[in-house]
């Protein structure tokens, strides 16, 4: 994952990333674990995209990032318009 996707997402999104990060990075340690895993760079990889999440997270905490308030807007139906 690199830095600007996780630059676009919302705080909720980045805080579910981490969770499957982590349970990706659990699976592959448990792999490793049975020697079943293929290529054990895969771990590295995700234990950076752990840290670099962790690190975005902890910036929103300190107040450092701002989060996004994402607003759903309802696109005007056209009859409605016509109507009145």
């Amino acid at each position: 994952m690199k830095m600007h996707e996780i630059n676009n997402m919302t705080y909720e999104e980045i805080e579910r990333e981490l969770e499957d990060l982590l349970e990706a990075y659990s699976n592959l340690k448990f792999q490793q674990a049975t020697h079943q895993l293929d290529n054990p760079v895969k771990l590295r990889y995700i234990r950076k995209d752990i840290a670099r999440t962790k690190t975005v997270l902890r910036e929103f905490d300190m107040g450092i990032r701002e989060r996004k308030n994402i607003v759903e807007k309802k696109p005007k139906a056209e009859n409605e318009t016509e109507a009145k």
